[in-house]
């Protein structure tokens, strides 16, 4: 027989469940009807299941002095589920904990009136019409976009996946490129169905029908003949990274924008989304969203130097093997990456270093960096050994962090972390540019030392959707402010 504690434990457990089941239709609809993103401190409660909502609920206690549950935000969302609200990406956690300071001054239905007043202006179109977006190759990048855009799609006047063009590769093709949007071996299966429409050479992903256009060369593709027009198109082949090769795609009917995922060289504006946004102009065609490492680094960099001023600083990253490294021990252009990727640790050469300077002018010479390539699939490490203008403290530094990854313009770039026990795969899926695990910093007057992970595959997925959504002009408004 149970006990009293476990009877209350399994009791409020339930509750709790019934508490979120409820939860899951009216935020479904504020998502499907009015474009409305809401999330619980920065985690997405959009398309989860019960126990998502309540392990969002659970990590605000890394944030808050207390628990924050399911019990506590109903209340909220069923007052959310009353207005009648504009886009924009509305986080309950932080209304709930405003709302509790004040106490029962008023009514959540008036709290709410008050708070959100400039989004409870009625269903708005985000865009005049959608915007197409079409992926040149369909690789570890590709698909990891192709998930992220087909999640956001919501009641699809947004963006819109239409093709990914790829080289053919055999009579069974379309079946081989679905089965491997639908399973992945570090990401996991898709979220949702997925199904093929061989009649239109199409995958059919959560209703979205994304076209696999069969092709050699950029130019010799008519986007136009399948009703494509006016896209942006991402480049995630890394094939070409010059202003001419990139310009390649332009000469195509139906694209107007390019992204590379990639560095960029010569005068190609490189974005770290949420840091140069100023960067991307209406006079500018082609874009480069900078590499995985930069958009992880860039962020805490600016942060740190914004309050405490770098001199100068070293950047080490310990990065999990990648495509153009060997499996087994054979010839490679490149030193050392001609070694077995999965049984060494390979020392090699990044450009994070150099690049920072592209996005952050003010560090221009003052830092150093280097690589070593680890025997994991994904999820990467940065160090950031830092000299700065002032001492500071360990709690300092950290409350300062922390502060950012919450209340800030660079909450969606910076996460933070103070759990002793996380190791890399705690971080496969997480969709910011790097997370600060704190318990690992360590301050020496006004010398620091940063450990910052990053899902190098998803993470830096999710900065390149957010550069896709600036310049489609699908910026949402984050309250409470």
């Amino acid at each position: 027989m149970m006990n009293q504690k476990q009877t209350a434990y399994l009791k409020e457990w339930q509750g709790y469940e019934e508490l979120a089941e409820q939860m899951l239709p009216m935020i479904g609809k504020l998502y499907r009807d009015h474009n409305v993103v809401t999330n619980v401190y920065g985690r997405s409660l959009v398309n989860n299941s019960t126990i998502d909502i309540l392990k969002a609920h659970r990590f605000a206690r890394l944030i808050l002095d207390g628990e924050l549950t399911v019990g506590d935000t109903f209340p909220i969302v069923q007052g959310l589920a009353k207005l009648d609200l504009a886009p924009a990406r509305i986080d309950i956690g932080k209304l709930t904990v405003a709302y509790q300071a004040e106490s029962g001054k008023l009514s959540v239905d008036e709290f709410l009136r008050r708070e959100l007043a400039s989004v409870n202006t009625g269903r708005q179109p985000l865009l005049e019409e959608p915007r197409d977006v079409v992926l040149y190759g369909f690789g570890r990048i590709g698909r990891l976009l192709a998930r992220v855009l087909v999640e956001k799609a919501g009641s699809g006047e947004k963006l819109r996946l239409r093709a990914a063009v790829v080289r053919k590769g055999s009579s069974e093709d379309l079946i081989k490129r679905a089965s491997l949007l639908r399973r992945d071996s570090v990401h996991g299966h898709f979220n949702g169905t997925i199904t093929i429409d061989e009649e239109e050479n199409a995958i059919i992903a959560n209703g979205n029908l994304i076209r696999i256009i069969y092709a050699d060369a950029p130019e010799n593709v008519d986007y136009s003949q399948y009703g494509i027009r006016n896209a942006i198109l991402i480049d995630n082949t890394g094939k070409w990274r010059d202003r001419d090769g990139l310009g390649r795609h332009l000469q195509a009917k139906g694209i107007a924008k390019v992204i590379l995922t990639a560095p960029g060289k010569s005068d190609i504006p490189n974005v770290v989304a949420g840091i140069n946004n100023e960067l991307i102009t209406a006079g500018e065609n082609i874009f480069s969203a900078a590499s995985c490492t930069t958009n992880a680094i860039v962020p805490v960099l600016k942060a740190v130097n914004d309050r405490f001023g770098i001199v100068s600083g070293h950047v080490e990253t310990c990065h999990s093997y990648t495509n153009d490294q060997n499996l087994i021990d054979n010839y490679h252009k490149k030193n050392r990456r001609g070694r077995a990727a999965a049984l060494n640790m390979v020392i090699t050469e990044t450009g994070a270093a150099k690049a920072v300077a592209k996005a952050l002018p003010e560090l221009t010479g003052k830092l150093t960096g280097n690589a070593i390539r680890v025997p994991t699939p994904n999820v990467s490490l940065a160090i950031l050994n830092l000299q700065l203008k002032e001492e500071t403290t360990v709690e300092t530094l950290n409350g300062y962090l922390r502060d950012i990854s919450l209340n800030s313009p660079l909450q969606n770039q910076i996460d933070f972390t103070n759990s002793p026990e996380v190791v890399s795969s705690d971080f496969v899926g997480s969709r910011h540019a790097g997370v600060v695990d704190s318990l690992a910093t360590i301050v020496q007057a006004n010398r620091c030392v940063l450990y910052v992970w990053y899902d190098n595959e998803f993470g830096y997925s999710c900065q390149v959707v957010r550069m896709l959504q600036k310049m489609a002009g699908l910026e949402l408004p984050a309250l409470p402010n």
